[in-house]
């Protein structure tokens, strides 16, 4: 007799069996018989949201595959003839009335049938009650919302489900699929008998259903949804870490797309204008024009709303000729970050890679940065030696207002652009396209012949930069070149549908590291025992140095005892563990590594070496950090408590301070107390502020502070190995209200404070104000480090630079409204995400508001093509403004609260197809 563990461990086996052999059946079948349900996404739930990905023009991606996979034999039949007429049938069901608000209706699945086909469909009453609910379901029958052109079935996924229920998202802390989602994955596998499915782009919310973190079982929701699908997945190439919880939890085989090629900011209106002020004043400066061009030049930037960033004298005040110099140094300065910042404009399409001239921008920051490994000197490095300077000391003049340091790091800038520029040129045919860059190098670095870097340089200050240092250096953008130019997007994923190897690479930001170039590539991580390395630690240093020196100087030159920060997966995979560093460098430890590289031990660095006092850390690692690194998360662990039994002076050691105290207070041991690293509860994600904020379902700010401190208060414990996350919510807390300081890194040009949710659902800012005993707000940081000079700046800082090189600026939203209706989902995106800053932090300023309205409501044709591409998007815009001022965040004229809600109304009459 067989025994019941027997016979489930057999039945599991049959199972990944089965799976195996569906992906092999891949081989065997025609193109022509093989059926593809591809799925996209819509999050928040919205008709303006269908097709959300990071980055991605997901509907122009989709006809640019199917019709490369019709070309190929595929069945695609009916498809239309524009990736607009594409959208159109997805989002609009023909058979309700005209401008229904209902996606198109594929399939309607009776109760009983889909209790037949879906063998769990009992568990998922326990969280939403008898099928069909009200998800996905018009009363009787369950809905399966998508279209289908022969062999191939485009469908939206049903979301989470309990984005409008403040109470489910207050109080979930894990919870279960509804049954429309799980009848669209039995629709897929055992109606439309799919032989794979394509996930479209970066996330859905398969992955992150509830279950284990690895290793599924067949009572995993993912696994269960999923089923014995071949599950292929186009992923963004710059997030290894969702991709790699994608490959655990859902068994994908993930495919890298490229993000748009990054450009520079560029200046624009009133920036424009005080950019040519300051070269008028740079000519004119010892002339009796000098102090009259000072006073335009403070009135613009006070216009500009610099003033919060720069500290402006008055119009007209007497200044002498070195604080003028140092007024136009410090705006100089402003100016020149915000027109250098990199930021991607538009959206990628699958299979199109970018032109040579739009990878220069790219390539210009892949030469900023030394790379030893390689003996390759950076750019502005080989520039500045040439003036005789040091690159270092050229940022740290230039940060302080120094103007001819902040003019020479322009120079400086723009020699790199234009060598760079030159390079290119020299290797693209008349159609802007790379060719052969491999023999076109070898010419260029054949003898006899001036090279084009050479030749722009000559005619700039930097005329005798050292020729070796520059070869070595143009030789590796050459490669690097090639490798952004290339495209493998559409192979790659014509070989997953035949069963066939693709081949792995990593996954990352390209300029840290090119080899995640050419995507196409399935993407794999790194070792989670290898980091932080060495290169990542002495980052991290210069990092907490320049946010403690921050700290002093913005709390009266005391240190903070406690800073709250963040730890994210992707950051820490992309900077070899330079966040999970700082953390280690905060508390006064140094990993240790053994012989094989792997780091598993840490030792305490001396207070004399040191050289201040212990910082206390409060550690809010989000789900997928715990999911991947768990390692580094008993690292930690063990790392403060280690910390806390020192014996030393707690003045010295605020660990130990605090612990004690806090030991005291809950009547605990010191170890227990000083537990300071938490994140979700197993199987679980986010703190559910942003869906509460996207959705606009939350009351007051109280609200999202309860559902931060409910999801994130589990905490890891390396004194019960094996025991996963356990809820301490009052240890949390109290750590939390000892809190100066609150930080985040940034370490990507292509995701910022405002691109995605993520960063302000993890924000305790006000949070930690309403904890302290002495209700202080505490500061608020962000480490900048995608540049090669990296910088701290205040939240509120960060979020204006933010506003002022995408959401305001021409370049941004124009690139962004070139691609039509998914245009308008990002910019109302970058609105909502600003809101939550508002509601988390409160550091977002009120003319950022102010300005956006101007832009996008004011201008009556900016307001005709936003309603016109995507008037769902363009409805959740105006909705956001009126929320932004109904919450207190934004004040502003009657006359501007009047004309938005009768927008409000003229739009939702759009919607419905009414004619007033």
């Amino acid at each position: 007799m067989v025994s019941g563990k027997a016979h489930a461990l057999h039945k599991r086996v049959e199972q990944l069996c089965t799976r195996a052999i569906r992906w092999a059946e891949l081989k065997r079948k025609t193109k022509a018989e093989k059926k593809l349900a591809i799925t996209v996404f819509s999050f928040p739930p919205d008709k303006g949201n269908v097709g959300t990905a990071a980055y991605l023009n997901v509907f122009a991606s989709i006809f640019s595959v199917l019709k490369d996979l019709q070309k190929d034999g595929y069945n695609v039949e009916g498809l239309p003839e524009t990736s607009e007429a594409l959208i159109e049938d997805v989002i609009h069901d023909k058979e309700a009335q005209f401008s229904s608000p209902n996606l198109n209706v594929a399939y309607k699945m009776g109760v009983r049938e889909y209790q037949k086909l879906t063998p769990y469909a009992t568990l998922l009453e326990e969280n939403w009650g008898k099928a069909p609910g009200n998800l996905n379901s018009d009363g009787e029958n369950l809905l399966v919302y998508g279209k289908q052109y022969g062999n191939v079935f485009i469908g939206v996924q049903p979301t989470f489900g309990y984005e409008g229920d403040p109470m489910r998202l207050l109080f979930s802390k894990s919870a279960s699929p509804h049954h429309g989602f799980a009848a669209y994955y039995s629709f897929v596998e055992k109606i439309f008998k799919a032989d794979a499915v394509l996930h479209f782009g970066t996330h859905g919310s398969l992955e992150f259903m509830p279950g284990k973190q690895v290793g599924m079982s067949d009572v995993c929701y993912p696994d269960s949804l999923i089923g014995n699908i071949p599950n292929v997945y186009y992923y963004a190439a710059n997030n290894p870490s969702e991709a790699t919880i994608a490959k655990r939890r859902s068994y994908a085989n993930t495919i890298s797309y490229l993000t748009p090629p990054a450009e520079n900011a560029g200046l624009y209106k009133g920036l424009k204008q005080l950019s040519e002020l300051i070269s008028s004043y740079q000519s004119l400066k010892d002339t009796g024009r000098g102090p009259q061009i000072v006073s335009s030049i403070i009135s613009t930037a006070k216009q500009c709303n610099l003033d919060k960033d720069v500290e402006l004298p008055d119009e007209g005040a007497e200044l002498s000729v070195k604080d003028r110099d140092l007024v136009i140094g410090k705006v100089y300065s402003k100016i020149m970050e915000i027109e250098s910042r990199l930021l991607p404009c538009g959206l990628h399409v699958i299979g199109e890679p970018p032109s040579a001239m739009e990878a220069v921008a790219t390539l210009v920051n892949i030469a900023a940065l030394d790379r030893p490994e390689d003996e390759i000197i950076s750019l502005p490095s080989i520039l500045a030696q040439t003036v005789g300077r040091d690159i270092e000391d050229i940022y740290r003049g230039s940060d302080k207002g120094i103007l001819k340091d902040v003019e020479l790091l322009r120079q400086i800038t723009e020699a790199s652009r234009g060598a760079i520029s030159a390079f290119v040129e020299r290797t693209t045919n008349k159609k802007g396209q790379v060719v052969d860059v491999a023999d076109k190098l070898s010419s260029i670095l054949g003898f006899g012949i001036n090279e084009p870097w050479v030749d722009y340089l000559s005619s700039t200050k930097f005329y005798r930069a050292d020729r070796d240092k520059l070869r070595r250096l143009f030789e590796f953008l050459g490669e690097c070149l090639k490798l952004v130019v290339a495209d493998n997007e559409l192979g790659s994923l014509k070989q997953a549908l035949e069963g066939k190897y693709v081949e792995p690479g990593p996954g990352g930001d390209p300029i840290r590291n090119p080899k995640v170039l050419p995507t196409g590539k399935n993407i794999h991580a790194l070792d989670p025992q290898s980091i932080p390395t060495t290169a990542a630690l002495q980052s991290a240093k210069i990092v907490v140095d320049r946010l403690v020196e921050r700290q002093k100087i913005d709390n009266g030159g005391n240190y903070p005892e406690t800073v709250a920060l963040v730890l994210w997966g992707t950051d820490n995979i992309k900077t070899y563990g330079e966040s999970l560093a700082q953390v280690l460098w905060m508390i006064g430890v140094r990993p240790v590594s053994d012989t094989f590289g792997r780091v598993n031990r840490v030792e305490p660095v001396s207070l004399e070496e040191l050289g201040r006092p212990r910082i206390d850390v409060v550690v809010n690692c989000s789900g997928v950090f715990r999911d991947l690194f768990i390692n580094q998360m008993n690292l930690l662990d063990r790392a403060v408590k280690m910390v806390a039994e020192l014996d030393e002076p707690v003045e010295m050691n605020f660990v130990r301070k605090h612990a004690l105290e806090q030991a005291e207070a809950l009547g605990i041991g010191v170890r227990e107390a000083a537990t300071r690293i938490f994140s979700n509860a197993s199987g679980s994600y986010s703190s559910n502020i942003n869906l509460a904020v996207e959705n606009s379902s939350w009351n007051d700010e109280k609200q999202l502070q309860d559902m931060y401190l409910s999801r994130k208060s589990f905490a890891f414990d390396c004194d019960a190995p094996g025991a996963g996350m356990s809820e301490k919510r009052k240890v949390f807390e109290m750590a939390l209200s000892t809190a100066d300081a609150t930080f985040q890194n940034l370490d990507s040009s292509e995701i910022s404070l405002t691109d995605v949710s993520h960063y302000f659902d993890s924000d305790p800012t006000n949070l930690v104000q309403n904890l302290r005993k002495d209700g202080k707000k505490p500061s608020a940081y962000v480490a900048d480090t995608t540049t090669a000079n990296a910088q701290v700046r205040t939240l509120a800082e960060t979020v204006r630079l933010d506003a002022r090189t995408k959401l305001l600026n021409p370049k941004w939203y124009e690139g962004m409204m070139s691609t039509g209706y998914e245009g308008v989902r990002e910019i109302e995106k970058r609105l909502t995400n600003t809101v939550g800053w508002s509601a988390t932090s409160g550091q977002v300023d009120n003319w950022v508001y102010e300005e956006a309205n101007t832009t996008f409501i004011q201008d009556e044709e900016m307001l005709n093509r936003l309603m016109n591409s995507n008037p769902n998007s363009f409805r959740k815009m105006v909705q956001t403004f009126l929320e932004a001022n109904g919450r207190g965040y934004w004040e502003t004229s009657a006359e501007n609260i009047e004309k938005l809600r009768q927008l409000y109304s003229e739009v939702e009459d759009k919607i419905e197809g009414i004619d007033r």
